[in-house]
C-alpha cells in the first residue's frame, strides 16, 4: 500500500496542479496521511529550482494547518479517530505512558518530530489528546516544519543538477536510504512512546 501511495505522490509532483497536491498532502501528512510531502517537494524543487522556496513555504503553511487538524483529532475525537490512527502506526499500547509526560517536554518532541522523519501526525494527535497549549504546538510546528522544508529547498535549489545526477546514478541507494529514514521514523516513535 505504501509503495503505491509513494508512486502516486511522485506522479502528482509532475501534475499541472502539483502545487495544490503538495499543499493537500502536506496538510494531510500532519494529521493522518502516512507519507511525508518531501516525496513531492524534492522532485518539484529539482524541476523548478526558482520556485523551490515557494514550494517550501506551501509545505510549511499547509503542514502547520494540518497539525491543527491532528490536534483537533486528538482533542475532540481521540477515542474514535485518534485511536484508529495510532493503531495504524502501531503505537497504541505505549501511548498512555507517553501521554502522561508529553506536555512537560512536548514542545521538544514536536520540534524533533517536525524536523525528522518521525510520523508528525502521531505527535499532533498526542498534543491534542493531552491538551498541550495550542500556541506551543503551533510555534514548535512552524519552527520545525519551516526548517525541514526550507533545508530541502535550499539544498535542491543550490545543488539541484549535481544532486539530480547523483540520484539518477544512485537511485537504488537513494531510495534505500529514504526507506530506512521513513521506517526509522516509525521505529523511533515506538521507542519514544
Amino acid at each position: 500500500m505504501l509503495k503505491k501511495l509513494y508512486e502516486w505522490m511522485l506522479d502528482k509532483a509532475g501534475h499541472p496542479q502539483a502545487t495544490k497536491w503538495l499543499a493537500g498532502i502536506s496538510f494531510a501528512e500532519s494529521s493522518f496521511f502516512p507519507i511525508p510531502p518531501d516525496v513531492m517537494l524534492a522532485p518539484m524543487c529539482l524541476a523548478k529550482p526558482k520556485r523551490a522556496y515557494w514550494y517550501a513555504f506551501i509545505c510549511t503553511v499547509s503542514s502547520v494547518l494540518g497539525a491543527l487538524l491532528g490536534y483537533a483529532i486528538g482533542f475532540f475525537l481521540f477515542e474514535t479517530v485518534g485511536i484508529a490512527i495510532l493503531e495504524f502506526y502501531g503505537v497504541t499500547d505505549k501511548f498512555d505512558t507517553f501521554a502522561q509526560s508529553f506536555n512537560e517536554q512536548g514542545w521538544i518532541v514536536v520540534l524533533l518530530a517536525g524536523f525528522t522523519p518521525l510520523p508528525f501526525k502521531v505527535i499532533t494527535i498526542a498534543a491534542g489528546s493531552t491538551a498541550m497549549p495550542l500556541y506551543v504546538l503551533v510555534v514548535a510546528a512552524i519552527i520545525a516544519r519551516s526548517a525541514r522544508f526550507f533545508l530541502v529547498a535550499v539544498l535542491l535549489a543550490r545543488f539541484g543538477a549535481p544532486m539530480k545526477e547523483w540520484i539518477d546514478k544512485n537511485f537504488a541507494l537513494a531510495t534505500t536510504l529514504g526507506g530506512i529514514l521513513f521506517v526509522g521514523g516509525f521505529v523511533a516513535v515506538k521507542w519514544l512512546l
